[in-house]
C-alpha cells in the first residue's frame, strides 16, 4: 500500500511527480466513486499547466467507478461549488493548487449541496481506498459517461443577484488583477453585464490573461511582495478600488483609492453590516484570530456574532448549523448562505463596490474608523520547532492579568485593552500570531513585539 502524502486536513495538495501525478489522480477519482457512489459529478481545473491532464485522469477514475462526469473546463473553485448545488448533482472536484508554488497541484472535493469533503467528513475514507488501490476490474457496460458543459451564464446571473446595478450611479474605476489565474473569464462576463446596464463603471484589467506559466509570479496577494502591481495600477489610473485574486479566485483582496491594502478583517465587518441591513437579527460567523471589530459591528447592527474554528470546513458546518446569512475570515475567505454556505471571491468585491456607491464614500473612509477603533497586527507567520511548548510558555507569561482565555482554535487571550490569538497552521509548519487592541496602535505594536520576542527566546533555548 502506498502512503499518499498529498492528502491534507481540508483538501489534496502535493508536489508534482511523486506526491501527485496522473496515476494518483486516477486513483483519487476511482476512490471517490467507490466511496460515495455518486451518479453524476462535475469537474474543473485551474490554469496550471498540469491541471488539464490531472483532471482527465481523475475523470477516468470516476467513470471507471460508474460515475457520469460533467466537465466545466478551466474554472475557479467556486464555479465547481456553484455547479454542484445549481445542477443538483452528487458532488464536484476542482483541480487546483490555489496559491501554492509552480511545482504543486491539488484538488478540492465536495459532495451533494457543495458540502466539503475534508479530514473528518470522508477525505480519510477516499485516501484509504486510493492508497489500497485494490479496485475491481472495470465493467465496461457500467462505465460512466463524459460530457463538457458550461455553467458560466447561470453562475454570473447568480453573482449579479447580490447587487442592484441601479445603485451604480456615480462614475467608478475598478482595477482588477486576476494574477494570470482563473478569474479573467468571469470578470469579462461581469463587465458585459455592467455595460448592458449602461452603468458608469470601468474595469482596468491587470495580468488578465490566464497563463499557467504565471509570468508575473504566483498569485497570492496575502504576501506583501505580490501586491505591488495592483497598487501601482490603482495609483496610475486614479481608481476607486483595487481587487486582486489568488489563482482559483476563492479569495479576493481589496485596495483602497490610495492603493493601500485593506486587511480582510475589516472587510468582514463591512460585509456583515451590509447583510444585517437586509436581514435584521441575522447570525454572522467569524473566526477567532481577530474578533473585536466584527463583534462590535455585528452587535451594533442588531446581528448575532458567532465564533467558529478557523478553516473553511468548520465555518461552512457552523454556517449551516446556525443558518447564518454570512461568514467571514480575516484571511479573505467570505461565505454566503445563498451560495450554499460556500466561500466566494467574486461576491465580496461586488458588494463592496455597491457599498461605495450607496454610501457615496471612499473605501478608505468606510474602513478608517474601524481600523482606528481596533488596530490589528495582521497575521504574522513564524517557522518554529516546538509549537506546543511555545503556546504553553506564552499562556504562562500572560496569565496573571488575563480576562478571558479561549482555546477554540489555538490560544486566544483577552485583556482589558488588547487581545491575541496564537495558533499552529493546519497546512504548514508555522505558528500564526494575530494581535489587536482598543484604539491604541502603539499598545498593539508593543504587545506584538513582546510576544514575538518570547517565541524567539523559548524556541531557541
Amino acid at each position: 500500500m502506498d502512503a499518499l502524502t498529498c492528502f491534507k486536513a481540508y483538501d489534496i495538495r502535493g508536489e508534482l511527480g511523486k506526491e501527485l501525478n496522473e496515476d494518483i489522480a486516477y486513483r483519487i477519482g476511482r476512490a471517490y466513486g467507490e466511496f460515495l457512489k455518486p451518479k453524476t459529478i462535475v469537474v474543473g481545473g485551474d490554469v496550471r499547466l498540469t491541471s488539464e491532464a490531472l483532471k482527465m485522469a481523475l475523470a477516468n477514475g470516476l467513470m471507471d467507478a460508474g460515475t457520469d462526469v460533467l466537465d466545466i473546463g478551466m474554472s475557479g473553485t467556486e464555479e465547481i461549488y456553484f455547479a454542484t448545488f445549481h445542477l443538483g448533482i452528487d458532488g464536484g472536484i476542482e483541480v487546483t493548487a490555489s496559491h501554492n508554488p509552480m511545482n504543486y497541484n491539488g484538488m478540492k472535493l465536495v459532495r451533494e449541496g457543495a458540502r466539503p469533503i475534508s479530514g473528518d467528513t470522508g477525505l480519510r475514507d477516499v485516501q484509504r481506498l486510493a492508497e489500497a488501490n485494490d479496485f475491481a476490474e472495470v465493467d465496461s457496460t457500467k462505465r460512466g459517461s463524459y460530457k463538457q458543459i458550461s455553467i458560466l451564464d447561470a453562475y454570473v446571473d447568480h453573482l449579479m443577484g447580490y447587487i442592484n446595478l441601479a445603485n451604480f450611479k456615480q462614475p467608478m474605476k475598478l482595477v482588477i488583477n486576476s494574477g494570470n489565474g482563473a478569474a479573467g473569464h468571469v470578470i469579462d462576463e461581469i463587465e458585459k453585464r455592467f455595460k448592458q446596464a449602461n452603468v458608469p463603471v470601468s474595469f482596468i484589467k491587470v495580468h488578465h490573461q490566464a497563463d499557467g506559466n504565471f509570468p508575473n509570479g504566483i498569485p497570492n496577494p496575502l504576501l506583501p511582495e505580490c501586491r505591488k502591481d495592483t497598487a501601482d495600477a490603482v495609483r496610475e489610473h486614479n481608481a476607486d478600488m483595487g481587487i486582486a485574486f489568488d489563482g482559483d479566485f476563492d479569495r479576493c483582496f481589496l485596495f483602497d483609492e490610495n492603493a493601500e491594502f485593506i486587511e480582510g478583517y475589516y472587510i468582514v465587518g463591512l460585509l456583515a453590516e451590509a447583510f444585517l441591513k437586509k436581514e435584521q437579527g441575522a447570525k454572522i460567523i467569524h473566526d477567532p484570530r481577530l474578533t473585536w471589530n466584527t463583534i462590535d459591528v455585528v452587535t451594533r447592527a442588531g446581528g448575532i456574532p458567532v465564533m467558529s474554528k478557523t478553516g473553511h470546513a468548520f465555518i461552512k458546518e457552523r454556517m449551516r448549523e446556525e443558518d447564518a446569512i454570512y461568514g467571514g475570515e480575516m484571511s479573505a475567505h467570505h461565505y454566503f448562505r445563498d451560495f450554499a454556505y460556500c466561500d466566494s471571491g467574486m461576491i465580496p468585491w461586488l458588494l463592496v463596490a455597491e457599498l461605495l456607491q450607496t454610501k457615496n464614500k471612499s473605501l478608505q473612509s468606510l474602513v478608517m474608523d474601524r481600523m482606528a477603533h481596533f488596530p490589528a497586527s495582521g497575521e504574522i507567520n513564524r517557522k518554529v520547532n516546538r509549537a506546543h511548548t511555545l503556546i504553553a510558555a506564552i499562556e504562562e507569561k500572560y496569565r496573571s492579568d488575563v480576562l478571558q482565555i479561549d482555546k477554540i482554535d489555538g490560544l486566544s487571550m483577552s485583556f482589558d485593552s488588547w487581545r491575541f490569538n496564537l495558533r499552529t497552521s493546519n497546512t504548514e509548519p508555522l505558528m500564526r500570531l494575530n494581535v489587536e487592541s482598543r484604539e491604541n496602535q502603539q499598545l498593539m505594536e508593543e504587545r506584538t513585539k513582546d510576544i514575538l520576542a518570547v517565541l524567539d527566546e523559548v524556541d531557541h533555548d
